[in-house]
């Protein structure tokens, strides 16, 4: 049925609900699974005075790659201890949705799975804006955990 399985994650809790059925559907049926999880650009807001330099940009960065590496060397062990093979993949300074997709492609993955909310709040009433995203612009199945 699938063969490699895209797992998207944020570190969040309900993000780690998504991670597991994705794991666990991957060993049901001997799929191996790349898990990916995307970091955004420095937020930047319009009309603010302050603007970052080198230093708050490097600090972010930084911050943002032993963050991502936390979570999926925890994904990694979570994938080892149920005998899934996993690659794992940080996109760093990407909009979510569109390296999800994009990730998928270029990993010849047939599925992807991800929870129905990250981080990033409600901005639709039953999903999230980046699973909302996904959906639409997927060319492979997606599969919404709640």
């Amino acid at each position: 049925m699938y063969k490699h399985i895209l797992i998207s994650t944020d570190g969040s809790e309900v993000a780690a609900k998504g991670v597991d059925h994705g794991l666990a559907l991957a060993k049901s049926v001997g799929a191996k699974a790349t898990i990916v999880m995307v970091t955004e650009r420095f937020p930047i807001y319009g009309g603010s005075e302050w603007i970052p330099g080198p230093t708050e940009l490097a600090a972010y960065e930084s911050a943002q790659n032993e963050a991502a590496t936390k979570v999926l060397d925890g994904v990694r062990s979570a994938a080892d201890g149920l005998g899934v093979l996993v690659q794992t993949v940080h996109v760093s300074e990407a909009q979510p949705a569109e390296a999800i997709v994009k990730t998928a492609g270029e990993r010849g993955c047939d599925l992807i799975v991800m929870s129905s909310h990250g981080r990033r709040g409600l901005r639709r009433l039953l999903l999230g804006s980046q699973t909302s995203e996904v959906l639409v612009s997927s060319p492979v199945p997606v599969l919404v955990v709640r």
